[in-house]
């Protein structure tokens, strides 16, 4: 009898070990992704012909302009427009490294935060030659 309730003891012990272990790694994967972010600014301008994406900070483009269709996202890193399935050869260090969709619907800009920022949604109404600035931590005051 003694015996089973220390086998008993041993697995409880050792779930209780497993559990903790799991969500204190998960604590510090959440806290090692807020401190990795690397600084990045981009202002996005609705104009008349799509959207217009300017870069402040931390990214190798200056300027993007595109239109986008049928409510279809638009994939945007540090080196400019790309595809999900498509990792950028080669990392500069010198560069926030993110990755982040962009679509439009009737009425809103909606962003989805990928890889490089704190963010995972964002959403926010631009009437046309409007403006909004982003960051890693979403959305920014206009400077």
């Amino acid at each position: 009898m003694k015996t089973k309730w220390n086998f008993k003891k041993l697995i409880t012990d050792l779930l209780i070990a497993v559990f903790v272990l799991t969500a204190s790694s998960e604590l510090i994967a959440q806290e090692k992704k807020t401190t990795d972010l690397k600084n990045f600014r981009i202002v996005i301008e609705k104009t008349d012909s799509g959207i217009t994406l300017k870069s402040i900070e931390g990214s190798a483009w200056i300027d993007l302009s595109f239109s986008l269709n049928n409510c279809r996202p638009q994939a945007v890193d540090e080196y400019g427009m790309t595809a999900l399935n498509k990792v950028s050869p080669g990392k500069d260090t010198n560069l926030a490294d993110f990755l982040f969709t962009i679509a439009e619907t009737e009425d809103r800009i909606v962003l989805t935060g990928i890889e490089g920022t704190e963010w995972t949604d964002l959403s926010f109404s631009l009437v046309e030659n409007g403006k909004q600035a982003i960051d890693q931590y979403g959305m920014a005051k206009l400077d």
